[in-house]
């Protein structure tokens, strides 16, 4: 079955190029994390690949990663498509505030992909690295895709201690699950720090550094995207109209949303490997470090892409 890796990279700044963490070079022959992500979904499995971006960045997007990255998908036979996410592009009806500059957050960039997506699909962040074998399991879970279950989702479960900086707090959402490995809920918890005996703590109180956590990576059904357009609705009744200038139309929160009221399940796969984010500027270095690692040690070629053309 064709299945999509859906990329959200919106939110690139637009000095595009100018410190952006999402474009920072972090591999030894100066690949971005992206380029690890796409190389990992191909290896899996995935077949097509969706770049979620704003329309004014599009240019910039294609010269430094797009063009080398359709080439590439080319020659492997992966489709390339682009969605664009837009401040205006709102529900009928709706206006968009006055002061209102940035776009609706996460649940908004999947939504602009409504028409180009009619397969299941994974979701993930462009500026995080979530190692091999999330896709993998993603990959399979969605193979078992039936229009007959729309609503059955699954999430890459990290565990925690893989997923903490040496240079400061995080927020995660910590899981809770069923005894059959399924989400029940998510809480949202700031402040988590590591701890010297190597376990985790937020505000004093510790947290089990093994526990699952979702890091944004999603395994979701061509009809979730319906969900997602009225739950847009909805947002706009209640949380935007609150707050017109910040809300945020955020994936977990709605997935969370769809939970409570039984409209979805959502299986979680957990995975040992460790994630990688520029969160700080002094995580740089570190993720610099761990892909030469990963190299070195014949996790990935000097040339990236080159064990997938043979």
């Amino acid at each position: 079955m064709k299945t999509a890796l859906v990329i959200m990279a919106a939110g690139i700044g637009s000095r595009f190029g100018g410190g952006i963490k999402q474009l920072a070079a972090v591999g030894p022959n100066g690949e971005i994390i992206m380029d690890f992500s796409i190389h990992d979904a191909i290896e899996a499995g995935f077949n097509k690949i969706v770049f979620i971006i704003r329309k004014d960045i599009e240019d910039a997007f294609r010269e430094a990663i797009g063009n080398r990255i359709e080439k590439t998908c080319t020659e492997l036979g992966v489709e390339i498509a682009y969605a664009y996410q837009a401040l205006d592009a709102l529900p009928e009806g709706v206006s968009l505030p006055e002061g209102r500059t940035k776009p609706w957050g996460t649940g908004q960039a999947v939504l602009a992909c409504k028409g180009i997506l009619q397969e299941p699909f994974a979701v993930i962040n462009a500026d995080d690295y979530y190692g091999k074998e999330a896709f993998v399991k993603l990959h399979d879970f969605l193979q078992g895709y039936s229009p007959d279950a729309p609503g059955a989702l699954s999430m890459a479960g990290f565990v925690l201690k893989n997923t903490l900086s040496d240079n400061g707090a995080v927020t995660r959402g910590v899981c809770r699950m069923s005894a059959e490995g399924y989400l029940t809920g998510v809480d949202e918890t700031s402040g988590i720090e590591k701890t010297a005996e190597g376990g985790a703590q937020a505000g004093g109180k510790a947290i089990d550094p093994e526990s699952l956590v979702s890091m944004n990576m999603w395994g979701l059904t061509p009809e979730f995207v319906d969900l997602l357009d009225k739950g847009f609705v909805e947002f706009f009744a209640g949380a935007a109209a609150a707050n017109p200038l910040k809300a945020e139309y955020l994936l977990p929160i709605y997935i969370d949303e769809l939970l409570q009221k039984g409209t979805v399940s959502v299986k979680v796969l957990p995975t040992n490997d460790k994630w990688f984010g520029v969160t700080y500027a002094e995580d740089k270095p570190v993720v610099i470090e761990s892909f030469a690692k990963l190299v070195a040690d014949g996790v990935y070629g000097q040339d990236l892409f080159a064990d997938l053309k043979k």
